[in-house]
């Protein structure tokens, strides 16, 4: 294993914010990962868990315990089953399964980050998530002592959202593994609304695996979602807020809301969540941007993307704080403007909103 001291942890974000880890520890096998866990545990070391650091916002002082950069390496194909080591580069995962023909998850392309991280938020875009997919997570349990390997049905996945979300300090992820579709070179039943029209399909269609794969990213680089370090847009965590879900009182409180604002005509966007009718998804970017915060808001060093009001980011010369005051005050503006109160979808390190 390699071990820093002082160790920049900037670097490793995709927002290129936050200060040094006391210690940083890079492992490359699932080995040195859990012997590092174990170590932590055992001297009563706090500990941070790095994979493509594209879910995290980690405060200016830094972090004073160990930092274990998980740098794994695996991709194992048995027919249509997938295995992928925790470290492994996300979206050079999706690209080789649409590479080898097979279906399931090519709508995640473009996504920043680990293959470790996808089961703990329940990652999802263009109308699939992982939770489709998964069969097993092999991760190392902290509290029992040994690894574990976990049913999809014991992950609890939910709208980004699982087990390992729920006990954060409980599971590290070692692997991840899937089940795959060969549907010969097409993609799995396109979902998503806007990726049907850009594609020229009805929803429940099937396309060519690579087709699917590049409209989405386009639509994501459109958007700056796609990590270019020439571009700022891409400073960024991805969507900042998950995407509202409301009970029918509050939606119902929340339409009232809109309609004062913007007038009777006006309907936010909303889907059913859940099977019972009585829970409904909203947009967070869109009620950003109706609450007055459009794209490239802000003066100072951080600011809301160009492309995409869903995405804070970094100008550049932005501290963590920079971050944190703007997404503060998006946040007091969508509750005073619509009584939403919207929740942030990275990790925070010794911070809070």
């Amino acid at each position: 294993m390699q071990e820093l001291h002082d160790a920049p942890l900037a670097p490793l974000t995709t927002f290129r914010l936050g200060g040094p880890a006391r210690r940083l520890v890079t492992a490359t096998t699932d080995d040195e990962v859990v012997a590092a866990v174990r170590e932590a545990d055992e001297t009563g070391t706090p500990l941070l868990i790095i994979g493509g650091g594209s879910n995290l916002v980690i405060g200016d002082k830094g972090f004073d315990g160990t930092a274990l950069r998980i740098a794994t390496e695996g991709f194992a194909l048995d027919g249509t089953r997938l295995e992928l080591a925790a470290g492994e580069v996300w979206t050079d995962a999706v690209a080789r399964s649409v590479e080898a023909g097979l279906a399931g998850i090519e709508c995640l392309a473009g996504i920043p980050g680990s293959a470790g991280a996808t089961p703990i938020q329940n990652v999802g875009a263009y109308g699939q998530e992982v939770s489709a997919t998964i069969t097993e997570v092999v991760a190392y349990d902290r509290r029992a002592g040994e690894t574990v390997t976990l049913t999809n049905a014991e992950c609890a996945f939910s709208y980004r959202h699982s087990r390992f979300k729920e006990h954060p300090d409980r599971y590290v992820v070692l692997r991840v593994r899937f089940a795959l579709e060969d549907a010969g070179g097409l993609s799995a039943p396109v979902k998503y609304p806007e990726t049907a029209r850009v594609l020229g399909v009805e929803a429940g269609d099937r396309v060519a695996l690579t087709t699917a794969r590049e409209t989405v990213l386009k639509l994501r680089a459109g958007k700056g979602m796609v990590l270019d370090p020439a571009d700022h847009d891409t400073w960024s965590a991805g969507s900042f807020f998950t995407n509202p879900i409301l009970a029918r009182e509050q939606y119902e409180d929340f339409l009232g809301r809109v309609h004062d604002r913007l007038g009777p005509e006006v309907a936010p966007p909303a889907f059913p969540a859940g099977e019972d009718g009585e829970r409904i998804k909203t947009s967070a970017a869109w009620l950003i941007d109706k609450a007055g915060f459009t794209k490239g808001y802000g003066s100072g060093p951080a600011r809301i993307s160009t492309k995409h009001t869903l995405a804070l980011t970094n100008r550049g010369e932005a501290t963590t704080e920079d971050l944190l005051a703007l997404a503060r005050e998006v946040v007091a503006g969508v509750r005073d403007a619509f009584g939403v109160t919207l929740v942030n979808e990275p990790v925070t390190v010794g911070v809070e909103l």
